[in-house]
């Protein structure tokens, strides 16, 4: 069996599983608010670009079942609501209903709430039944999944025969002449930022270090082959910070 370290760990921090689960939603329950205003200063608008990129690779088609887990605020399901002209069925998942709420409330001004649903659960115990989704996603969530082989197993169950899989997430693998900038950029000017314009300086430190646990895209390609996907590929973008990992049911 495939060693999950992750489950024990909240950033650097040991902890047991039950406990990493309950700081995690602490985490989004106390940053819910401002997470999206967040990530624009974090990124330097940057995400918006990745999540836009991430869209026109998936390709979602009209009238697919869409999944998009650890789906927060909404962020990539408004994205790919207007990119089928709100003729995909799409389910957000997430264990924040704080998370949801915001989003929802956002698809509703934005007028994106047509063939959109919420659904609280775990990433480890998808409520969904075998096949049910022809693309499914997670966008800079799996590090904060607690059972991330799990996880993984539950993405496969649920993702009908010929259907595709993405993650975007952080890598730790950045290029070596942006290291020095990219730590000090991550433990000081990161924290910095969620103490002066979210008031928690310690759940913006969680979220670097998160970063740093998280496996490289190598380890990631075969933890996702273990769970069942094929034809897994990966790809680094922005000097290594990120990278976008695709899989199929086949």
């Amino acid at each position: 069996m495939m060693r999950n370290p992750e489950k024990n760990i909240f950033g650097f921090t040991s902890v047991d599983p039950w406990e990493k689960t309950r700081r995690v939603n602490d985490v989004f329950s106390t940053v819910a608010q401002r997470y999206d205003m967040m990530n624009d200063v974090m990124s330097l608008g940057l995400h918006r670009l990745w999540k836009d990129f991430l869209v026109r690779r998936m390709r979602p088609l009209a009238s697919e079942r869409i999944l998009d887990l650890a789906g927060g605020t909404g962020d990539m399901a408004r994205r790919m609501a207007r990119a089928t002209a709100q003729k995909a069925f799409i389910t957000v998942c997430d264990p924040s209903r704080a998370m949801m709420d915001i989003g929802a409330a956002r698809a509703i001004d934005e007028g994106l709430l047509e063939n959109i649903r919420w659904v609280e659960a775990y990433a480890e115990a998808l409520p969904f039944e075998d096949d049910g989704f022809d693309l499914s996603c997670i966008v800079f969530g799996l590090r904060n999944v607690t059972h991330i082989d799990t996880a993984l197993a539950e993405l496969y169950r649920t993702l009908d025969t010929g259907g595709r899989f993405f993650c975007m997430e952080f890598s730790p693998d950045v290029s070596p002449a942006l290291a020095p900038l990219y730590d000090l950029y991550s433990f000081q000017v990161i924290p910095f930022l969620g103490q002066r314009l979210a008031g928690t300086r310690e759940a913006y430190q969680y979220l670097a270090e998160s970063i740093r646990t998280f496996p490289n895209p190598q380890k990631l390609q075969k933890r996702m082959e273990k769970a069942g996907f094929e034809a897994v590929t990966w790809r680094k973008m922005a000097g290594g910070f990120v990278a976008v990992h695709t899989g199929w049911k086949l």
